[in-house]
């Protein structure tokens, strides 16, 4: 009978077991290399340098402008500030921004005389003593007017009795002159008091209308202030009735059909545009730019903070808009728009994307696409618009070239191509 702790089974040999347990004891002990040597290798596939995923330009001829663009607006060539003629009370503008005025007829505003001002206490008691003080003075000349008018009175009576009695060789000569020259004097005398008491009426006359406030007389001392020019009111600077000084400006009129383009230019980029360079005008509100012509470089520049806080140099360029189309008369005033002055223009250039160079020290460098590897290149480059940029040197027509390559590229590094 078999004893129950032998786990041969019947009628096998002893060897065949113990066989059978030791090739499985292998294979358990087997396990943790296999798995070792299976994360050894997923370790090494992780850890294979991979090819890494680039964008291709290509080198071609074709044509290339250079371009400087600035922000710019629009402003109306010839405008008009209206202002007040002379000092009153100016009536209310009744004109809007875009009113169409003509020139010589539209009415803008009146100017009207204005009321006297009122008098303070001390200014009250001070124009009082003024009247009392020239009061005083016509009575003083009509007195002297009287002791004038005596005295003129006898003089011309003693030359009548003079006259009168006067027979040859009675009277001599030098008193015959004396009387008459005394009663001369005596008659110009009373004349000047006469004009004196007049003075002295008229400063009386001043001295009380310091204390009346008299109404202004309208029908002659209106003055209608009319339209210059004809066009559009642009702005009303001034709508409201109110008590205006000589010069004070009322609106403004211009012709808004009549545009031209101002764009402040960095000085070092304002050296080379000249007038009759070409303009593109973008960001106006169109789909399609408008054409230009840069009509006039400012002799002086001027200085202005940027939003950096740094100080730049700036000129003004002014451009004119050839061939306005349609929808392009809806623009105004000072609107906003994106002004590209082309300074430098060649038909048949070798050209990069610029995206493709990057500054080593001094030098340009590309990296070219060859065999699946990039290979880093220094070239020799020209102008550029941003965009494209001219090369001199360093690669030719029809060669690949990585487009914004990561930092991870270096020369020799694989590389394959982004799949569309």
């Amino acid at each position: 009978m078999a004893s129950p702790d032998n786990d041969n089974p019947a009628g096998s040999a002893p060897w065949e077991t113990k066989r059978m347990q030791s090739g499985k004891h292998l294979v358990r002990r087997a396990l943790p290399w296999l798995a070792g040597l299976l994360l050894l290798g997923l370790i090494g596939w992780g850890l294979w340098p991979k090819p890494v995923i680039i964008e291709t330009g290509k080198v071609a001829r074709g044509p290339l402008t250079v371009r400087v663009s600035e922000e710019g607006k629009t402003r109306v060539r010839n405008r008009y500030v209206v202002a007040a003629p002379v000092a009153g009370k100016m009536r209310r503008v009744q004109l809007k921004p875009g009113d169409n005025v003509k020139g010589g007829e539209t009415f803008l505003t009146a100017i009207e005389p204005t009321t006297s001002p009122l008098l303070d206490p001390r200014a009250r008691v001070t124009a009082e003593a003024a009247v009392a003080m020239h009061e005083a003075s016509r009575k003083q000349a009509a007195e002297a007017l009287e002791a004038k008018r005596t005295a003129m009175k006898m003089a011309e009576d003693d030359r009548t009795r003079m006259r009168a009695v006067t027979r040859e060789g009675s009277l001599s000569a030098t008193d015959r002159d004396r009387m008459e020259g005394d009663a001369a004097m005596r008659a110009a005398e009373f004349r000047a008091a006469e004009f004196a008491l007049q003075v002295s009426n008229y400063e009386l006359a001043q001295a009380r209308a310091v204390l009346e406030r008299p109404e202004a007389n309208l029908t002659s001392n209106l003055v209608e202030v009319k339209s210059p020019v004809s066009g559009r009111v642009l702005k009303v600077m001034q709508e409201s009735e109110m008590v205006v000084a000589p010069g004070t400006p009322i609106l403004e009129i211009g012709d808004p059909t009549d545009l031209e383009i101002e764009a402040e230019i960095l000085s070092r980029d304002a050296v080379a545009i000249h007038p009759g360079d070409a303009v593109e005008v973008e960001q106006w509100g169109g789909e399609n730019p408008l054409k230009g012509r840069v009509r006039r470089v400012e002799p002086a520049a001027f200085t202005k903070i940027s939003a950096l806080g740094v100080e730049e140099q700036r000129v003004i360029v002014l451009s004119d808009l050839v061939d306005i189309p349609e929808t392009a008369k809806a623009l105004g005033d000072r609107f906003r728009v994106e002004v590209r002055v082309a300074v430098w223009h060649n038909d048949d250039v070798l050209v990069v994307p610029a995206g493709a160079l990057f500054r080593e020290g001094n030098a340009w460098k590309t990296y070219l696409f060859r065999d699946d590897t990039a290979k880093l290149t220094t070239i020799e480059a020209g102008h550029s618009d941003g965009r494209f940029t001219e090369i001199l040197s360093g690669i030719s027509a029809g060669d690949e070239v990585l487009l914004h390559p990561p930092d991870t590229v270096k020369n020799g590094t694989a590389v394959v191509k982004r799949k569309q």
